[in-house]
């Protein structure tokens, strides 16, 4: 039968590695075309990824928390297709007393493995073209159990144009072992480091995502017990050797400082280090935000502003029908007014590019929000922001939002943002300096909007009266912003929160 094999494809902006997060499926599992195998972790978002064959799942090649590269084979799929394999030529030196069936021509790559014709008799058709006549083929008889046979071997389809789904990752697929009766010890696979010996006197028999759990967890495949068919290591046997193993030999208290005393006293139980790996989005974070700060040189600045008049507003928009099966919240507001206020500054919705020593004003804005999710830190762009009415960015805000909080946000809804919004606010946070998004040239950040005191009117009818506070601050690239831009969008945006009519005014 031919084993296809699913190659790790780039899910999308170049990327060359991601994370397997879970399966959906298992070994022996049916499959479809389309079906959806697993989900991945890109440096961006999470992505399932579809089967491009229909078949009988055997074999999962990688394990989730794994990290794969690109073109790495991850999952076989059994297509059903039959076909008979050549006999393999018995080595040099064999004492079998039996003579080697003749081996046949080697299929060119790409092509899979045609069947052996007993004779130029009749022949019966098969799906595509002719296969072998009717008994044509006779399987070998088996050896005794001291004699160990070398395993068969099925070409791989290689990923071609002319399937329902292909993903292409230069070359084409190796040759991928078919599982055989495990009558002795396999030979090692190419590219395959040979197996250690085992205290049985045996080889040790691991798959390669094994060995490397093995290797992570500091256990000695030699010294574990196989529990899988023909003495296979599994996962579940490298997990239990880890978990039984005994704890390293103490080297006495450990010596803690403090600034009363240097007394030594062991650690408390249950306040050990935990190492994180730095990796998806967290990785994808740290490295954008360490650009951004020694690439673009930042000014912050803020202003606490009386935002009363936005809270009715926003509650007036609520009792609209055509509101009605949407969120409003003081945040679209604040994303409308600041659409209107790139108007009046549009060097605010620009980028800096190095290589042509130009400024380019972005002729449509791609408002990113910022979303906290489980995941971490991501911001997904409305594209083309600028262009929506208010019902329309407000069902945009509530899709972008929702669909980030699941983890769902493709890598093209996390690029080509012109413009940032961060939202502070929502943690009881009064304000923030943020950080440019790499490639932007402003970024601002709504902190907690409070009932605060607030002095109101003017002259003889001055007074202090409880009102609806926030303070906005934002951030720019000074390369492309001066300080009287920087102020004069501020502004702009803290005097439609603070009063929504002057929107009329933009």
């Amino acid at each position: 039968m031919i084993m296809k094999q699913f190659r790790l494809p780039d899910p999308g902006e170049g990327l060359v590695e991601a994370d397997i997060v879970s399966w959906h499926v298992a070994p022996g599992d049916q499959v479809k075309i389309n079906d959806i195998l697993l989900e991945v972790e890109t440096s961006k978002s999470i992505v399932e990824l579809p089967s491009p064959y229909a078949g009988t799942v055997t074999e999962l090649l990688v394990g989730e928390g794994d990290t794969v590269d690109v073109g790495t084979p991850i999952i076989t799929i059994d297509d059903g297709t039959s076909v008979t394999v050549p006999e393999p030529v018995e080595r040099s030196g064999s004492t079998r007393g039996q003579e080697a069936a003749p081996k046949g021509p080697e299929p060119a790559e790409g092509q899979e493995a045609q069947p052996q014709q007993a004779d130029p008799g009749k022949r019966e058709p098969v799906l595509v073209g002719y296969g072998a006549r009717a008994g044509s083929t006779k399987r070998r008889a088996r050896k005794v159990a001291d004699k160990p046979e070398e395993p068969h071997a099925a070409v791989a389809d290689a990923f071609g144009t002319d399937h329902p789904v292909s993903y292409r990752h230069g070359e084409p697929a190796p040759l991928h072992p078919v599982p055989a009766e495990p009558v002795g010890d396999p030979l090692p696979q190419p590219g395959q480091p040979h197996a250690e010996p085992h205290p049985s006197g045996g080889r040790v028999l691991a798959k390669p995502p094994v060995r490397k759990l093995a290797k992570d967890l500091g256990v000695d495949l030699a010294a574990v017990n196989g529990s899988g068919p023909g003495g296979v290591i599994t996962r579940d046997d490298v997990e239990s050797a880890a978990s039984n193993a005994p704890e390293p030999a103490s080297k006495g208290p450990e010596l803690v400082e403090g600034p009363e005393s240097d007394t030594t006293r062991a650690p408390a139980p249950g306040r050990q280090d935990v190492r994180i790996p730095i990796k998806g989005v967290r990785k994808a974070t740290a490295q954008a935000m360490v650009t951004s700060a020694f690439t673009a040189p930042h000014v912050t600045e803020w202003v606490t502003c009386d935002v009363s008049a936005t809270m009715a507003l926003v509650e007036s928009i609520k009792a609209r029908k055509e509101f009605a099966e949407v969120k409003v919240s003081p945040l679209l507001i604040i994303a409308k007014a600041c659409l209107l206020a790139l108007r009046r500054t549009p060097s605010m919705n620009s980028r800096w590019d190095e290589p042509a020593q130009e400024i380019v004003q972005h002729g449509a804005v791609n408002l990113g929000i910022a979303a906290a999710t489980p995941r971490g830190l991501v911001v997904p762009k409305i594209k083309n922001a600028d262009l929506m009415s208010l019902r329309e960015l407000a069902g945009a805000l509530q899709k972008l939002i929702m669909v980030a909080r699941e983890g769902k946000s493709q890598p093209a809804d996390l690029a080509g943002g012109t413009f940032t919004i961060t939202n502070v606010g929502v943690f009881g946070v009064d304000a923030g300096t943020p950080i440019l998004n790499p490639g932007e040239s402003g970024i601002l950040a709504v902190g907690a909007i409070n009932r605060r005191p607030w002095v109101v009117g003017t002259g003889a009818d001055e007074r202090i009266e409880p009102r609806w506070v926030t303070t906005l601050a934002v951030s720019f690239d000074h390369r492309i912003v001066d300080g009287e831009q920087g102020s004069r969008f501020l502004a702009d945006v803290a005097a439609i929160l603070s009063d929504p009519a002057t929107a009329l005014l933009f």
